[in-house]
């Protein structure tokens, strides 16, 4: 067995820390500027998905929002108990259990973006409109990249 330098390795160098530190001021700015203090950063991007995709099951709401099944539960039962969203079966398939806003979901969605459209501002931070493009751009390429698309070297890369 082979001792290694522990500083060969920095772990608040490693992206997935970078990713983790950036979402999490991502979160604190959502918590200081939505005014609904009920609304978690979840329950609105829920709202955001079903606004757009119409009425949807819930595994279509787990695609939407890589938000996991087990998690996604607990969202959509906190917005139905605020009257947020309607839960019912499909028509056509009573097994299908489908997700739609309410009036009441359409408007907070609208009264939540100029906030939402600040946090992204404030979550950007320092970036210029250059830095703005290339980062969103490098997200999309690293969501979009199937995991086991990358080498096995590269698999344990943090």
């Amino acid at each position: 067995m082979t001792e290694t330098d522990p500083a060969a390795y920095d772990f608040s160098a490693q992206v997935g820390h970078l990713l983790r530190r950036a979402y999490q001021r991502h979160t604190a700015l959502f918590q200081q500027f939505i005014p609904d203090s009920q609304l978690t950063v979840a329950q609105f991007v829920v709202l955001c998905a079903l606004r757009d995709q119409g009425g949807s099951s819930m595994s279509d709401i787990v695609k939407a929002t890589v938000i996991d099944q087990a998690t996604i539960r607990g969202v959509i039962d906190r917005l139905k108990v605020r009257k947020l969203v309607h839960v019912g079966h499909d028509p056509s398939d009573r097994r299908k259990v489908v997700v739609a806003l309410t009036d009441e979901g359409a408007d907070m969605v609208r009264q939540m973006e100029p906030f939402a459209q600040t946090i992204t501002e404030q979550t950007f931070g320092p970036l210029n409109p250059a830095e703005r493009v290339a980062l969103v751009y490098l997200l999309r390429r690293m969501c979009e990249a199937e995991i086991g698309d990358a080498p096995a070297a590269d698999r344990s890369a943090n």
